[in-house]
């Protein structure tokens, strides 16, 4: 392939599969029934092993239960951190046609309002708190408010409530079409909006991303991402189903307790974050634990700059894929193979997964651009969301002609690797220049003395905008505002280089491990 025009034509070689998520785990039933499917680990209590069988059967039960209370097509929510019984919930709403909404159990009562109350859930499964959040507490006093939402369920009854159903009634036959989830995107404005995927979306996109990264029946997955983002519950719930490989569930993540489970349970593979595998990797060159079993890593949501892979590759003695994806394309949009090079790999997030097409379009013609220029991020292909939930404008305004405008901004190469340079939101105007923070923060990372960085415009009377830098520094280091002033002087246009400097000791992170940009505030600068 010699592309000259950024439009990257679909990969046919994979055949895409008619298969609702429940069709998709009896077929692996089939294949591995006595194999363990799942083992859940959390910090401090007693680990809980289920085989393929294990999984099947108990999921229909929560499905037969589930159809005890509610009809198929209604929206049942799910507010709890990891554990085994959400994957139960997640697969036991599947198999009875019911739409699985997940909620983020950090998420405080207008927030979780929000989710229940626009999603029209007739139920909530929750857990009884998480932290110090009370959320079984919290969800009683919602549910007062909002007519449409008849049950709140403790997960802790959920085995009660499979006791309830018959196991003589036939479960429903489930149209892979049909909505299986609807999740909140964070958004840096506005409410958070309902993303719904389908059935047919999630199970082949994980299928399609696995084989870049050699994954197989052996495979051992280590799950440290949560399961309310399509991180845990596609790519690795269904990812590792997909290829009949077993998974090794954390409750939350901690860079100790992780390195931990991947010596005591052989883990040939995990996707994570980038600041969590730099967490791990400190523990790492700490306590030196055995973790030779660790085949692939792969790392997303964040530039990965060319010291950043060096490090992880050398200190954890294993191959780093990068990948690009987000909730509204049921996750995986492009990711890397693992013999691609530094430059790749640190560069660019890998060509398009089979299935999908992949275009780059002026920001305002929306014509499609040469090679290697900068422009919006649009897909199309079986992932793109059906909707945003009860929003007909939005979706209208993000999905035309089956193209989903991601709100990212990239570039691709003649071979259809794809470079992100940045949200559209996020871009800046300084001046009339546009500025990507992707590329400044790609620069700033390169200092010895930068640990983190993030970008971002601020309000500028002259300008319209001006260039934030907030710096977190590495430990031990020291560096100031001149310092790194002078660095990016070195390596970018005047326009560029930040004219505020906020050090920090630490980012605002999802609970995925994402910076939150729009909780960064200039509040005191050089």
């Amino acid at each position: 392939m010699h592309l000259t025009k950024s439009e990257v034509p679909v990969d046919e070689s994979v055949p895409l599969v008619e298969r609702s998520l429940g069709d998709h785990l009896r077929n692996a039933v089939s294949q591995h029934a006595d194999r363990e499917m799942l083992i859940f680990v959390p910090n401090g209590g007693p680990e809980q092993r289920l085989t393929y069988e294990d999984v099947l059967e108990q999921s229909e039960a929560v499905a037969r239960g589930l159809l005890t209370r509610f009809s198929p097509g209604e929206r049942v929510a799910i507010w709890s951190p990891n554990e085994t019984r959400w994957l139960l919930f997640q697969f036991g709403a599947a198999l009875a046609g019911i739409t699985m909404v997940t909620v983020n159990p950090a998420l405080v009562a207008d927030e979780v309002r929000h989710v229940l109350g626009q999603s029209r859930c007739a139920g909530v499964v929750v857990a009884d708190e998480w932290r110090t959040n009370p959320i079984a507490r919290i969800a009683e006093e919602v549910a007062a408010t909002l007519p449409d939402l008849r049950e709140v369920i403790r997960l802790a009854d959920l085995d009660a409530l499979a006791n309830e159903g018959d196991p003589q009634v036939a479960l429903p036959e489930v149209d892979p079409h049909q909505p299986m989830m609807i999740l909140y995107t964070s958004g840096t404005t506005g409410l958070p909006k309902g993303v719904v995927l389908s059935h047919y979306g999630c199970v082949n996109n994980a299928r399609l991303m696995v084989p870049r990264f050699e994954l197989d029946d052996a495979s051992r997955w280590l799950g440290v991402l949560p399961l309310f983002h399509v991180g845990g519950s596609v790519i690795n719930a269904m990812g590792s189903l997909s290829v009949g490989g077993t998974l090794i569930l954390m409750d939350q993540f901690d860079a100790e307790e992780a390195v931990q489970t991947i010596e005591r349970e052989r883990v040939t593979y995990m996707a994570a974050v980038p600041t969590m595998l730099l967490a791990m990797l400190e523990v790492q060159r700490r306590e030196g634990y055995d973790i030779s079993s660790l085949a692939a890593v792969m790392g997303g949501g964040a530039t990965v700059p060319p010291e950043m892979v060096r490090a992880i590759e050398e200190g954890l003695g294993v191959p780093f894929g990068t990948m690009y994806g987000s909730t509204e394309t049921s996750a995986m949009v492009t990711n890397s193979r693992l013999d691609d090079s530094l430059a790749d790999k640190s560069s660019t997030a890998g060509p398009p997964i089979p299935g999908v097409e992949l275009r780059i379009t002026d920001v305002e013609s929306g014509d499609v651009v040469p090679v290697g220029v900068v422009g919006t991020i649009e897909v199309r292909g079986f992932g793109v969301m059906r909707e945003y939930f009860d929003m007909p404008e939005e979706t209208a305004a993000a999905v035309v002609d089956g193209w989903l405008d991601t709100g990212d901004l990239g570039s691709v190469d003649h071979r259809g690797y794809l470079t992100v340079a940045g949200r559209t939101k996020e871009m800046i105007i300084r001046g009339g220049e546009n500025i990507y923070p992707a590329e400044i923060e790609k620069v700033l990372h390169d200092h010895p003395a930068v640990g983190m960085v993030a970008v971002v415009g601020v309000p500028d009377d002259r300008l319209g905008e001006e260039v934030a830098a907030f710096v977190q520094l590495a430990a031990g280091a020291t560096a100031g505002a001149e310092d790194l002033e002078a660095f990016a002087r070195e390596k970018l246009a005047r326009f560029k280089v930040p004219r505020q400097w906020v050090f920090v000791e630490e980012f605002p992170l999802t609970p995925s491990g994402k910076v939150q940009k729009h909780r960064l505030v200039p509040t005191e600068a050089s």
